[in-house]
């Protein structure tokens, strides 16, 4: 196995991102930070060098909206580290509403973060690792992918049903070279878009979530449901359940 020496994380402010951040720096890993929010990803950065003062951390802030601003920072962040060994994609939205209710500036956001911006980021990781001829791309979808759903998880469900074929187009298009890339199908996993997660079934708390997380990634599998049990089984029956079921999501 490969050894991923200089990771970058985007969206990696809060939530799932910040997680994984975290058990990279306990790994020894060398971490390039990118969201919005730059006051929490400094606090983050100086957090984890005087816990692991072995590592680099560097942060740049980053709307992955801005397409053009993707292909710079992550440009940026392979001069200073001097490779880019793996990129996740993790940046996201969940803010989705019901279709028809006068809320499409939510839906357009969340189909354009989840969409749009994983594309832009996912074209920038795969250019930089055909140049260094390696890489590990990286994509978090989402379990939701697999079935539509109604309600608020519509454009959400969407949105990530379109970034896993992407995902997967780019995987069958680079399988001859030695670029890896990996899709993960994350569960129910506490994070800003699921902070009360004691009502929400087989829903996972936020640090075993990245532990999880992490240990998938680091297999470099072309796909992984996570965490793995229960969502491996569930996803092998979930295409059988009648869509009367789905309809309680919304």
């Amino acid at each position: 196995m490969v050894l991923r020496k200089n990771i970058l994380i985007t969206g990696a402010s809060s939530g799932l991102g910040e997680g994984m951040a975290r058990q990279y720096a306990a790994r020894g890993r060398n971490l390039a930070l990118a969201a919005r929010r730059v006051d929490r990803l400094d606090t983050l950065a100086a957090e984890l060098k005087k816990a692991y003062p072995g590592i680099t951390v560097i942060t740049r802030k980053l709307d992955v909206n801005d397409h053009d601003q993707v292909f710079t920072v992550f440009e940026e962040f392979r001069e200073e580290l001097g490779s880019l060994d793996r990129v996740i994609v993790n940046a996201g939205l969940g803010k989705g509403q019901p279709i028809g209710s006068g809320r499409f500036d939510a839906n357009r956001q969340t189909l354009q973060t989840n969409f749009l911006a994983a594309a832009a980021q996912i074209e920038a990781a795969a250019g930089i690792f055909r140049k260094q001829k390696e890489g590990h791309l990286v994509v978090v979808s989402s379990f939701s992918a697999l079935r539509a759903f109604p309600g608020n998880l519509t454009a959400y469900a969407a949105s990530k049903a379109g970034v896993s074929a992407l995902t997967e187009g780019t995987r069958i298009e680079l399988m001859k070279t030695p670029i890896k890339v990996t899709q993960l199908l994350p569960g129910f996993i506490e994070s800003e878009m699921n902070v009360d997660i004691s009502k929400i079934p087989l829903a996972t708390k936020a640090e075993a979530g990245a532990q999880a997380l992490v240990k998938a990634i680091e297999t470099e599998k072309p796909k992984a449901f996570v965490p793995s049990w229960p969502w491996s089984l569930l996803a092998k029956v979930f295409r059988f359940v009648p869509v009367s079921v789905l309809k309680k999501f919304g």
